[in-house]
């Protein structure tokens, strides 16, 4: 046995498994492209972070935008997990996975009044509040319900995470959250709205953090604003400081381990007695998963080669967005090495997942594997150029099952109407 990427993705004989399955297997039954994400790889990730922040009251809340299929969510429900939800459709799947709405958080700079009402009658946990017209507009919607909504102040700690400026979510020239030195007078307008509970305050710095040092900022920057209104006399309940963790994209990546993020953050947090609320995704469910692609064609220009595979930037986005690097291996591995970019069917320059990658000398038919893609893979995806979405798989010891079938032509039209011909609705 030869460890291909992680411990849950390896090769036996040269073949690519998945704990105990070959993921040629799964691609003979299933077809291509599909998502493989394997069970024990998410559990295991999930002891970490439970192991490490095992000493001091916290809520892992997983961030539903990594990955939101029912299946994964019904299984981080049974592992008693809360959820991070930014839009209604997501908290519509985790009430329909079976969360408690009590364990759910709901973030991001434009709710619809239609979404703010359905989480306000689902009783959530709490709002994290992005703006002081989104405090007045909760606490109307909470009035003509007849109810009280619970919210936190998102802040914005002005704290470089040092990661992609795209998934930057903590610097001033963010859309995200209430800037320091705005924060005091939202705290203090939410605790006079008479339809709002105050109970928190929130920050999220980032994405793919590879260096936890940016917390340690942000969390003390936090916590110093705690006791500023505690002073007078404004009590919270909770701190929640985000997620972000990065995870290993490129082989000799080295991650932070939960266990440096609680020895960095939960010192400074426990001297507040404050319940304490995170919310991993892309670091619970990112390694877990990988996109199976088989090999249609190959292209020689010159000395230019070109592998085109039949899963496309619209299976997966992040190559194209972000220009970001995924570690590609064969199912099957080969003894000869070539230089070439791996690209997709996409009518689009942008449409590749690696560039002058040196790879396996893959032939017409053979499927190549695109590691770390079990967030923000399928998350992302769309239709684009009428291409129906991969299929899903859950791969549990020796035996998978299809946890989303793959679309089909009829899927992506059903929801259209002509409008040849008809009489105008107006």
């Amino acid at each position: 046995m030869e460890e291909a990427f992680s411990s849950h993705f390896y090769y036996r004989n040269g073949r690519l498994f998945v704990e105990e399955v070959p993921v040629k297997e799964i691609a003979q039954k299933v077809g291509t492209p599909v998502y493989i994400y394997s069970k024990k790889a998410i559990l295991d990730k999930l002891s970490q972070y439970r192991e490490a922040f095992s000493d001091y009251p916290t809520l892992i809340c997983y961030a539903v935008k990594a990955n939101s299929n029912l299946s994964i969510l019904e299984l981080l429900k049974e592992e008693g997990l809360g959820l991070d939800i930014v839009s209604g459709g997501e908290l519509y799947r985790g009430l329909k996975a079976g969360f408690s709405p009590e364990k759910i958080v709901y973030a991001g700079v434009g709710k619809t009044d239609g979404e703010l009402s359905d989480a306000i009658n689902a009783g959530i946990l709490s709002f994290n509040v992005e703006s002081l017209m989104e405090l007045e507009v909760l606490n109307e919607l909470a009035g003509k319900l007849g109810k009280k909504a619970n919210v936190s102040i998102r802040i914005n700690p002005d704290v470089n995470p040092k990661t992609h400026p795209y998934i930057s979510t903590g610097l001033r020239k963010s859309k995200f959250g209430i800037d320091m030195e705005d924060a005091p007078g939202a705290f203090r307008l939410a605790e006079k709205l008479e339809n709002l509970n105050l109970v928190g305050i929130h920050c999220h710095i980032g994405s793919q953090i590879m260096d936890v040092s940016p917390y340690r900022e942000a969390v003390e920057k936090t916590v110093e604003l705690v006791f500023k209104l505690e002073k007078e006399g404004i009590k919270l309940q909770h701190i929640d400081i985000g997620g972000g963790l990065g995870i290993k994209y490129r082989p000799e990546d080295q991650p932070p381990h939960p266990s440096q993020l609680a020895q960095m953050v939960v010192p400074i947090v426990k001297q507040t007695g404050l319940k304490l609320i995170i919310e991993p995704g892309r670091s619970l469910i990112g390694e877990a998963g990988i996109l199976l692609s088989q090999v249609i064609f190959l292209k020689d220009k010159g000395d230019k080669h070109f592998i085109i595979i039949d899963a496309g930037m619209n299976d997966l986005l992040r190559p194209a967005m972000y220009n970001a690097y995924h570690h590609i291996i064969p199912a099957e591995k080969k003894e000869k090495k070539i230089t070439a970019d791996i690209v997709g069917p996409i009518c689009e320059t942008g449409d590749f997942f690696a560039l002058d990658r040196q790879i396996d000398a893959v032939e017409r038919g053979d499927y190549l594997a695109v590691m770390s893609a079990g967030a923000y893979g399928f998350s992302m995806a769309s239709n684009y150029n009428t291409r129906p979405r991969a299929a899903e798989v859950l791969v549990d010891g020796e035996n998978f099952h299809v946890i989303r079938q793959r679309e089909t032509y009829e899927d992506i039209i059903k929801p259209e109407l002509t409008a040849v011909n008809k009489e105008s609705e107006r």
